[in-house]
């Protein structure tokens, strides 16, 4: 891997899906980079180095149901850190807080435990793509709500024709994304 950047290394284990879940979609699937240890590690990696700065470093992380659970609880973990859930609504136990977002048709809502984070907690929230925007753009809604600052969005993949990633710029979450697929 000496000659090949990270990103480049990440990008060739992404596996393209035509015509899913509908056709004319290309879907970026990203489980091939979970299956094998030596990437899976390379992509976490990619994540904990530059979280571990001091003046990246956040007091939590936030990951957005389901793919963001994955990525962000390893993280978690490595930064010796807290990790929280945002899911669908529904499926926490304890006192929550929703927000409710629009996609392409009808509506999602997602909650967060009204515990999760507290008041000045920096975090980094993080999902594996980034495409409209509209599930990160909830979840920042959610924390900000309880006092906490989103620090930074991190993603896998972003879409960049989706418009999510400049929605989410225009809106002073800071970005970080490993592989851009431009085009379907």
């Amino acid at each position: 891997m000496q000659h090949q950047s990270v990103n480049q290394y990440l990008r060739d284990h992404i596996r393209t899906v035509p015509n899913w879940p509908t056709p004319g979609v290309q879907f970026r699937d990203i489980t091939p980079l979970l299956q094998e240890p030596k990437v899976f590690r390379v992509l976490i990696d990619a994540f904990v180095h530059r979280y571990m700065d001091p003046s990246m470093r956040p007091d939590v992380v936030a990951g957005l149901d389901a793919r963001g659970f994955i990525l962000g609880a390893v993280v978690a973990y490595e930064l010796n850190i807290g990790f929280v859930p945002i899911r669908k609504k529904g499926k926490l136990p304890f006192t929550t807080v929703e927000e409710t977002y629009e996609l392409e048709y009808g509506s999602a809502t997602v909650e967060l435990h009204t515990d999760a984070v507290k008041a000045g907690d920096r975090v980094l929230l993080i999902d594996d793509l980034i495409a409209t925007g509209g599930t990160m753009m909830a979840g920042k809604k959610l924390l900000e709500r309880q006092g906490a600052q989103v620090m930074e969005g991190a993603a896998i993949v972003d879409l960049p024709e989706l418009g999510g990633s400049q929605k989410l710029r225009d809106s002073g979450l800071a970005l970080f994304t490993l592989v851009d697929f431009s085009g379907h």
